[in-house]
């Protein structure tokens, strides 16, 4: 069974329709990489799964468990969106880590306050931040830990970023485009610690330009055009034998790279 099931997904803003009908799984385990020019809508895609936005049409299934059918027109309440959200961790282009608070803070956060909703924050409150400097460690930042945002750099502000998403243990982890924010020479920095997470098997769905990197990254590649998945394949067959023609017009692009 995959672990997420994408079916027939459809978002308009106003008339425009941007998500026109995507169908897809992913394997738990696996990397998706997602590429194609701006406005090809896949920022959308990202923010339906992740429940910041409601599709028009189609459904979502992680692990089986329907997370979302259109055709049921009930409401979700907020308390339910939070829940369903939690299968999904996104981490975005800009770092969005709170000012006021230290890294380590702002990776604790989020199940700080659920604890708190749900009253075990005493009971899991050493190890949680056990766990988070954990993270740090795997991803080279435990002499940050203390730092505010605003004494990082932004590939270190990256990586707090990608630990907050992780320390809530989500089903699938989404990116979207998290290097665009970042000075070159501070990309490969957030790129390894993406290659390590997809050493150890963690699902994936990202969201890049890094045309070299989401080849390398992948177990599988979608290319999207206009609101629809114009290929996709096995990324050396994609990248290397394109069989659409706006597939390799788009490679092309990137072939002296």
């Amino acid at each position: 069974m995959p672990i997420l099931e994408v079916k027939n997904l459809r978002k308009s803003f106003g008339n425009v329709e941007v998500l026109k009908g995507i169908d897809f799984t992913l394997e738990k385990g696996e990397a998706l990489s997602i590429i194609g020019s701006s406005g090809s809508g896949k920022t959308t895609l990202l923010r339906c799964l992740n429940f910041l936005e409601r599709p028009d049409n189609g459904s979502i299934i992680v692990n089986g468990e329907t997370l979302l059918d259109c055709s049921d027109p009930s409401t979700l309440s907020d308390s339910q969106i939070r829940k369903k959200r939690l299968h999904f961790g996104l981490v975005f282009q800009s770092f969005n880590l709170f000012p006021q608070y230290t890294a380590i803070q702002n990776v604790v956060l989020a199940p700080k306050l659920l604890a708190k909703e749900n009253h075990t924050w005493e009971k899991i409150k050493y190890d949680l931040y056990d766990e988070a400097f954990d993270i740090f460690k795997e991803i080279g930042l435990t002499a940050r830990k203390d730092n505010y945002p605003h004494q990082l750099s932004g590939g270190q502000q990256q990586r707090v970023a990608i630990a907050r998403a992780l320390i809530m243990h989500p089903d699938i982890l989404c990116f979207d485009e998290p290097t665009s924010a970042l000075d070159p020479e501070l990309t490969g920095e957030v790129l390894k610690v993406i290659r390590e997470l997809s050493v150890q098997k963690t699902t994936m769905i990202i969201v890049t330009h890094e045309m070299e990197f989401a080849r390398d990254v992948a177990n599988h590649v979608i290319f999207m055009d206009n609101g629809v998945i114009c290929e996709q394949g096995n990324p050396l067959e994609v990248f290397n034998n394109p069989k659409e023609e706006r597939t390799k017009q788009f490679l092309s692009r990137y072939s002296h790279k």
